[in-house]
């Protein structure tokens, strides 16, 4: 087994705590609602939320994996910190064990936040992930972070 380890920085032009709650707690509803057409659905399948919890994320017509499960590693709600892996289905690709992710939101001098995110791939074996890969899924993942960005502009007594 292997480990790639990812690390990203970007910026928000919204408040680190309020970041942290559509990402890190309200997800399941927010997520859904502004890109159904790349996140159908995400449903608790055990847990109350906090660590330990596992929820499975349905993809939507635009992604080409069916479903992901993953676990609630950490939550820090006053430190706007958390941690989730990646443990189960197709966005896996038969070649990772799992995604380790930790991401924390920090306050930025403009009055948004710097979310610091980084993701550890655990490969099968001796197989090989390639950087390509990785930088297609962070790039996703960026573009949710922006969407919601944008939603959270777009409403601001969210």
């Amino acid at each position: 087994m292997g480990v790639v380890t990812y690390d990203l920085e970007i910026t928000a032009a919204i408040p680190p705590a309020k970041m942290f709650k559509a990402f890190a707690l309200d997800s399941d509803n927010l997520i859904p609602k502004i890109l159904p057409q790349a996140i159908k659905s995400i449903e608790t399948l055990e847990g109350n939320g906090g660590p330990g919890t596992i929820k499975q994320i349905n993809f939507g017509e635009a992604s080409q994996f069916k479903f992901m499960k993953h676990r609630i590693d950490s939550l820090d709600k006053e430190n706007f910190t958390f941690g989730y892996s990646v443990i189960e289905g197709d966005a896996l690709m038969s070649a990772l064990e799992k995604i380790a992710n930790e991401i924390k939101f920090e306050s930025s001098p403009d009055g948004g936040c710097i979310c610091k995110s980084t993701s550890k791939y655990y490969t099968i074996g001796d197989i090989e992930i390639k950087e390509e890969q990785i930088k297609a899924g962070k790039e996703k993942g960026m573009g949710i972070f922006k969407a919601v960005e944008s939603y959270l502009l777009a409403n601001p007594d969210y």
